[in-house]
């Protein structure tokens, strides 16, 4: 491993919220780079990234998109990511393997809200990243309002490098505060130097000044510079940018126009100089420096044809063709443009490449050619599913192929997670929204050959009951030629405390009924509360045997079982049964702007509120705590979103099972089908 080696490429994800122009951006810098020779479109469906049916056919990026270029003697790998909420993990799990991150932001500051939780991601994994305001030639707001809204998002100082010129509105180009050059944007062309406009000198002064103290925080000799009038030199300004940027201390802001090709060439000379090099993020990571490969998986892909494809952050070493990883011997190595791929030999750290046939890989794993590795690398956690969908394939032979599309499907997208539940039987599938679930939907379809049929899972209601039954009697007697079957028993049957499940017990003396039928009475009573009077499965209740008789011939447990049953069905329906609802306890992070819509939320959804507070870490943001019924919390994560410009969330788990309210009793239960 040689420093020329690692100095040579950056590694550079796109990020930002849906519709902010980052698969533009990227085919932007392709095209005036010349890794392309004629520009895409989003909405001709012909760019590089964004290449899948489900992301052709919705305009916006569902899933990461590597593609490779080289400027400034700097080979670049950018990995667009979606911008969808609802696609976060993608996102996550790709920027824990980049160098640095553009964050493509619209210039709405009414829009800026909607960054929140990637720049809170990205301060917490310290990744270096410059905000590029994309859209200046229609903006909905002034660039000083725009910089005022990313700095109540950003928890690090958001610190300009250039500055618009406008002319009548319209942008017509830059000034570059570092140099305090200025120049004029010119469609596909290399902006042009032109003097500094009299009427911002002030403007691109005190613009200027502003991000010099910024800087100054971090450098002492700088500090004393400005402190003397002393006029620092260009190369001190620049080293200080990328240290800063480096150590994710500041965050730098650029400008541009992605659609008109305006801003990507000052923003690729930006990157050349001040993005932080390979080996300073294995610095900053921890991770030691030395010959033997050291990679980790940042997506699976699965084709209909290629099979699957991992890519893959070379941290340390080199990779060749035909190693083995993990004890995978790998079935190629691979540049990625899109969809295309490009046959490699090798792979030098410092790179992203793609590898074939990593079968026990999975995203996020730590790979080294010496088996499976010591100490795995951090990955980023996992974000809780908020969203479900029962799944039925439409021709009932494909259920033999579901399970293994599924597992799939999870390799893809880690986010997604899928059960049998145990008391619906239905086969739920979990996610972060509709938009994230409709997306596995039709990949399930299209790569698997299985359609689905979808409806919103059914609540887990169990019963209980309010009364006690001092003794039942339940006799099953059946008499058919040769051996007959008699059984014969009494219960008792009272109400436990809410949490308490199941008890059963016996006071039999005597022998009335032998001691080996017992078990199978027990076997009886708890088949039965699988599926009480009301159609749920039966819990807080305590059932003793209190007497009974049986027949020396015909009696078995089978008979004993049946009577069991029967005592049970008598019984219970004199004991006043009633409905039970799953009730969740629910953290739900919002901005403070929204904590008042978010309380009539839950009360609105027949919620507790338990109280809320400020979110630690998170200036300006609340968590509101409650206790939701979870019927209500199917289509929750909807609404929250549209009251919070998509950027609240929640988690939740199973507290507590509640009696159902009598009027929402008698609804439900007239909408059980009788063979619930």
């Amino acid at each position: 491993m040689t420093q020329n080696v690692l100095s040579g490429s950056r590694n550079v994800a796109l990020v930002g919220a849906y519709s902010s122009g980052k698969t533009t951006l990227l085919e932007s810098i392709l095209s005036v780079t010349g890794a392309i020779t004629r520009k895409g479109s989003v909405d001709e469906g012909n760019t590089i990234g964004d290449s899948s049916p489900e992301a052709r056919n919705r305009h916006m990026t569902v899933e990461l998109n590597a593609a490779s270029t080289e400027y400034g003697g700097i080979r670049f790998t950018f990995i667009d990511c979606p911008g969808s909420v609802e696609l976060q993990q993608e996102t996550n799990h790709a920027l824990v393997g980049v160098d640095a991150a553009i964050v493509v932001c619209e210039a709405d500051p009414n829009k800026v809200l909607t960054l929140s939780p990637l720049l809170q991601f990205l301060d917490t994994w310290e990744i270096p990243h410059l905000i590029w305001i994309n859209k200046l030639d229609r903006a909905n707001g002034t660039f000083a309002e725009v910089l005022a809204a990313l700095r109540a998002v950003s928890s690090r100082p958001v610190v300009p490098q250039q500055y618009p010129i406008r002319q009548n509105h319209d942008l017509v180009g830059f000034i570059d505060l570092v140099t305090e050059q200025a120049f004029h944007y010119h469609p596909g062309a290399p902006a042009d130097p032109v003097p500094l406009p009299p009427e911002l000198q002030a403007e691109e002064a005190a613009a200027r000044t502003e991000m010099l103290e910024t800087l100054a925080d971090h450098d002492d000799h700088l500090l004393e510079e400005l402190l003397e009038d002393v006029k620092p030199p260009e190369e001190e300004i620049v080293q200080d940018l990328k240290l800063e940027l480096g150590a994710d201390l500041i965050v730098p802001v650029l400008i541009g126009v992605a659609a008109s090709d305006y801003g990507e060439r000052p923003l690729l000379d930006t990157l050349v100089k001040e993005a932080p090099e390979p080996d300073m993020t294995c610095e900053h990571r921890g991770i030691a420096p030395g010959d033997e490969p050291l990679a980790q998986v940042l997506k699976t892909f699965y084709s209909p044809q290629g099979g699957k494809l991992s890519l893959v952050r070379v941290w340390r070493g080199e990779l060749k063709d035909g190693d083995s990883l993990n004890g995978d011997r790998m079935g190629g190595l691979y540049d990625l443009m899109g969809a295309q791929t490009i046959n490699l030999t090798r792979a030098e750290a410092g790179r992203i490449v793609a590898v074939a046939r990593l079968d026990q890989a999975q995203t996020g794993d730590t790979l080294t050619t010496q088996g499976n590795p010591p100490s795995p690398l951090p990955k980023a956690p996992a974000i809780d599913p908020v969203y479900a969908l029962a799944i039925t394939p439409e021709k009932r032979s494909d259920e033999v192929k579901l399970t293994s599309a599924l597992a799939k499907l999870l390799e893809e997208d880690p986010s997604l997670y899928w059960e049998q539940h145990g008391d619906t039987h239905e086969i739920i599938l979990w996610g972060q929204g509709d938009v994230h679930l409709n997306l596995a939907i039709d990949r399930l379809n299209r790569k698997y050959n299985l359609a689905m049929t979808t409806h919103l899972p059914q609540v887990p209601y169990k019963e209980t009951i309010r009364q006690s039954v001092a003794s039942v009697h339940g006799r099953y007697k059946h008499q058919s030629g040769g051996h007959g079957q008699f059984g014969d028993v009494y219960l008792s049957i009272k109400p436990l405390p809410r949490g308490e499940g199941f008890v059963f017990s016996d006071t039999i003396v005597g022998g009335v009924v032998p001691k080996q039928y017992i078990p199978s009475v027990e076997t009886g009573v708890r088949e039965y509360l699988n599926h009480g009077p009301l159609g749920f499965p039966v819990v807080d209740v305590a059932v003793t045997l209190t007497n009974g008789s049986y027949h020396s011939v015909d009696s078995s447990d089978m008979a004993f079982k049946q009577a069991a049953r029967i005592a049970m069905q008598e019984g219970l329906l004199t004991c006043s049964p009633t409905l039970l609802e799953p009730i969740a306890l629910v953290e739900i992070s919002v901005p403070n702007l929204y904590t008042s819509n978010v309380l009539k939320l839950v009360t609105g959804r027949r919620g507790q509120i338990l109280g809320y507070e400020g979110k630690a870490d998170w200036p300006g943001w609340d968590v509101v705590t409650g206790h939701v019924p979870q019927a209500e919390m199917q289509t929750m994560i909807l609404e929250l979103r549209s009251l919070t410009m998509g950027v609240g969330f929640f988690k939740w788990t199973y507290d507590h099972l509640d009696p159902v309210p009598e009027k929402l009793t008698e609804r439900i239960l007239a909408q059980t089908p009788s063979d619930h």
